[in-house]
């Protein structure tokens, strides 16, 4: 069946899945998503690798119980902590060690062909490990902070942690707030159901007709770094935004309105993030569940210990309250998105795009903000002028689409590659624009971009108000009908099936 959920056949097994649902009796339900998640996880080719989620899950549920029987219950947690976390280190990050030996290695060999110190591993990595790792984690995590009830039921547990839609990529989940409704077996509901799979078409849309076709842009030029410099990378740069945004929250929109329509409520993912007027707006906009679960679980944990208790004070006393609790936060953030950075991948074009370059901008931003509002005074411009917000929007774009260079791009040395590129004058545009024909997207591809981009701005506008579901559902029926009809034979139509197509394979599912 493949893992992706924009396949024909997984599509058939979500068909059967609804069905035998609500067939099934109500107590029944609940079983019925458990073996779903199994079949979902064989069916993807991680058969074998399925001990791994079973064995986390184990772990975290097991270490609950032996909390509840013991005062050393800080110790079982860290155990626990590391017990699940070892999986997900040695099978992602193994290799990102070797290669970083063998890169100091080879540059203290005065950058000579020199034969890599430690070989790599060719190890299998199991579908989602990140995402169940940190759902299982959460439980522990909420049961030892007193936010949480004890799961008695092994295979409820092992059926929130499983669950077949966020498995995939997400979203990452709070177990205090993210298992209930799971495995209490919910009542067929029209509303879930219509509403539901309208997300799905919304996801479709995106991930089909705009993702696969930005994927055109951009990999004209990060499969060729160096080669299309000026506005031609900057371009491919600016399509990848998007391509990424359509691809990841695509995959979003499928997965809640699978969720909705089984009646469980899963946490929203994006809040239009090209829309944020600082990078902290971004984070909470842009993949919202990481950012909330890194600051729940890494950041605050962080700042509680005794060392950065006593650096805030420090801190505190030298340079007053605001400052120094600003200043006493710079090495706890750098914890905070080195984490991040790692969590993307186990590379270091991961660990700067994703991580560093964030806490840079973030630091530089709260440090220089005095600054900022002391010369706006000065001119005598408004903080919340207009115009001023606009600019701060394409601001926040512009260094956003700067680390997504680093997430694109092959290795860190193409990153700079591509990034050093946009500064050249003389670039081949007419040779970029034939070479993007023969790949695929002509005058009537780039028509039917536009016209979808259009459509997606404006449903982004109108999200600012309120569920755009909601809004069209008061209209009359014929008009529900048109708006409805239109977009799935828009993207029946016009979904992007090219050469290369590969079921819209997810960006984010590899994490």
């Amino acid at each position: 069946m493949g893992a992706t959920v924009t396949s024909f056949y997984f599509l058939c097994f979500l068909l059967c899945v609804l069905a035998v649902y609500y067939i099934s009796p109500i107590r029944f339900r609940r079983v019925v998503i458990l073996i779903a998640s199994i079949a979902y996880y064989i069916l993807s080719g991680n058969g074998l690798l399925m001990v791994f989620p079973v064995v986390t899950t184990l772990i975290s549920w097991a270490g609950v119980l032996l909390m509840e029987r013991t005062e050393k219950k800080k110790a079982v947690l860290v155990a626990v902590t590391l017990l699940d976390l070892l999986p997900l280190i040695v099978l992602k990050y193994v290799n990102f060690f070797i290669n970083t030996v063998n890169g100091i290695a080879f540059a203290a060999s005065s950058w000579t062909n020199a034969d890599p110190v430690i070989p790599n591993i060719a190890l299998a990595v199991p579908l989602g490990i990140s995402f169940y790792t940190f759902s299982a984690l959460s439980y522990t995590i909420d049961f030892y902070n007193g936010t949480a009830e004890k799961e008695k039921d092994y295979l409820k547990l092992l059926s929130y942690v499983m669950f077949f839609p966020a498995v995939l990529s997400g979203p990452i989940r709070r177990y205090r707030f993210d298992a209930k409704g799971l495995n209490e077996g919910n009542k067929l509901d029209y509303h879930n159901l219509t509403f539901g799979a309208q997300r799905m078409l919304w996801g479709f849309f995106k991930t089909f007709v705009i993702s696969e076709r930005m994927k055109i842009i951009s990999s004209r030029i990060y499969d060729t770094p160096g080669v299309y410099g000026g506005i031609c990378a900057i371009t491919g740069t600016v399509c990848y935004a998007f391509e990424l945004y359509t691809n990841f929250s695509g995959c979003m929109d499928i997965v809640l309105g699978i969720s909705q329509m089984l009646g469980y409520e899963l946490p929203e993912n994006f809040n239009t993030p090209f829309f944020a007027k600082s990078i902290q707006e971004f984070w909470r906009r842009w993949h919202i569940t990481l950012g909330v679960w890194m600051k729940e679980y890494v950041f605050y944990p962080v700042l509680r210990t005794k060392a950065f208790t006593a650096l805030n004070d420090k801190c505190k006393k030298k340079y007053g309250s605001k400052k120094g609790k600003q200043i006493a936060n710079i090495p706890a953030l750098l914890i905070l998105w080195l984490t991040v950075g790692l969590w993307h991948g186990g590379d270091w074009k991961y660990v700067i795009g994703s991580g560093l370059l964030h806490w840079l901008y973030i630091v530089c931003g709260q440090l220089l903000t005095p600054y900022t509002d002391r010369l706006l005074t000065f001119l005598k411009i408004k903080k919340d002028a207009k115009w001023l917000d606009v600019l701060r929007v394409i601001r926040t774009f512009i260094l956003v689409n700067i680390g997504f260079i680093f997430f694109r791009a092959h290795s860190l040395g193409e990153s700079i590659q591509v990034f050093g590129s946009m500064f050249r004058i003389h670039v081949p545009v007419a040779e970029f624009i034939e070479k993007l024909g023969e790949d695929g997207l002509d005058w009537i591809e780039v028509g039917i971009l536009l016209i979808s981009l259009v459509v997606l701005t404006v449903v982004s506008v109108l999200q600012q108000k309120g569920s755009v579901r909601e809004m069209i559902d008061k209209k009359s029926l014929p008009i529900r009908w048109i708006i409805w009809f239109a977009l799935l034979f828009f993207t029946l139509l016009t979904g992007y099936y090219g050469p290369g197509y590969s079921a819209a394979e997810f960006i984010y599912q590899g994490f």
